[in-house]
């Protein structure tokens, strides 16, 4: 891998990594990546510059690309990226699912989450936050979003309104966020080389740092695990419950 800045899963089959510098997508089975889709070098192309990765629950794979400005659908494996919106995002950052299809999709540029519908379309705005970046829906459909600037965690409702889950910035330089079970987020840190646990009313702590982290930025959820992006480290790394560290692509033999 070149790059790879976000990484998605399903319940079962492949994982899926967007990498900068491929540019595309790469597909990941036992400890083999393979191109998904590989874009060209030329500018303002699809996923020449892909930002995030994430997977529908009818796995379809989504990816967002701020050199065309667009979120792009695979229908199937081998199938051209089709656009979404026509356009109408910024910087798109990070993209969620809601149960029903419909997109929210987090856009640095213009400082906003977008919704767009599942059939594609123009987008909506959603809630002013200012420097998005990770995404994570919870139970409730409420939005969690990771800011840049005052307040590093947000919460947004399914009707708009925001508060404040982390107040100040405890983190040095937040990048993305996963919801576990019990309500607990999980946030990583590039610069700290750290996953940080947040607790559903706000309290922090550094859970784990440092090696073999050297740049954790986007992360989701496999089953119990939790897989990281390394753009640094140039891999996934896998977490257990148990906080033990794997390679997905240095498998354990």
């Amino acid at each position: 891998m070149l790059y790879p800045l976000s990484v998605a899963s399903a319940d079962k089959g492949p994982v899926y990594v967007a990498d900068r510098k491929l540019p595309g997508i790469w597909s990941i089975e036992k400890g083999k990546a393979t191109s998904y889709f590989t874009g060209s070098k030329v500018f303002r192309t699809p996923l020449n510059a892909v930002r995030c990765v994430t997977v529908d629950p009818q796995g379809r794979v989504l990816a967002g690309d701020s050199s065309t400005r667009e979120v792009y659908r695979f229908e199937k494996p081998g199938a051209e990226p089709m656009p979404l919106t026509k356009g109408g995002i910024g910087i798109p950052m990070d993209v969620v699912v809601t149960k029903s299809g419909d997109l929210f999709v987090s856009d640095l540029e213009l400082h906003q989450i977008w919704k767009v519908p599942a059939a594609g379309g123009k987008p909506t705005l959603f809630a002013k936050v200012s420097a998005p970046r990770g995404l994570a829906l919870d139970q409730a459909e409420n939005l969690w979003v990771v800011s840049g600037t005052a307040d590093q965690l947000l919460k947004v409702t399914p009707d708009g309104k925001i508060s404040v889950i982390v107040k100040g910035r405890p983190f040095n330089f937040p990048h993305d966020v996963v919801l576990l079970e019990d309500g607990t987020a999980i946030v990583t840190d590039g610069y700290e080389k750290a996953l940080w646990k947040v607790t559903p009313d706000g309290k922090t702590e550094k859970w784990i740092s440092g090696e073999p982290f050297k740049n954790p930025v986007g992360i989701t959820l496999q089953g119990k695990n939790i897989l990281v992006a390394d753009p640094h480290a140039k891999t996934i790394f896998s977490i257990d419950p148990e906080k033990k560290i794997t390679d997905l692509l240095k498998p354990a033999k």
